[in-house]
């Protein structure tokens, strides 16, 4: 007997009919529902691979962007201390020439170099002097304290 003659099956009720077509109703739902079921386990599967993708392309591109902008840093920072020091070692021979020319010419007139230092300091006695004549204290404040 064919599974599509369904009219010569009949159980004592008369409802055999109906519910063996039923009960293939179900079979073939249930199969079509676990081959949809089957189909978007697949479907989200190869979502989770194309965001995980997606996500490693973030990644990769974060990680160079943070590269370049720590190498362009590092560049700026290194250019600033090789500026820094060409000057830095500019300024000491420039200082040390100085030095040097200064200490030629003591060794050559000490008694110049001692006369000018000796009237540098005798005019700042005599100014420190002068301030200190001039700016008298109030006549007053010592008096306000032994009232």
């Amino acid at each position: 007997m064919a599974d599509n003659d369904t009219s010569t099956q009949t159980s004592g009720n008369g409802k055999g009919t109906v519910s063996t077509a039923r009960n293939r109703g179900a079979s073939r739902s249930a199969r079509s529902s676990g081959a949809s079921e089957a189909t978007m386990k697949k479907q989200i599967a190869e979502l989770k691979r194309e965001v995980s993708r997606l996500n490693r392309m973030l990644s990769d591109q974060a990680e160079e962007t943070a590269h370049g902008w720590y190498q362009s840093a590092a560049d700026r920072a290194s250019n600033l201390y090789s500026s820094a020091t060409g000057h830095a070692s500019r300024t000491a021979r420039q200082l040390r020439s100085q030095a040097h020319s200064v200490s030629e010419t003591v060794q050559q007139n000490p008694g110049t170099i001692s006369t000018a230092v000796a009237i540098g300091g005798l005019f700042g006695v005599l100014i420190g002097l002068a301030i200190a004549r001039n700016s008298q204290p109030e006549p007053d404040w010592f008096h306000r304290w032994h009232r």
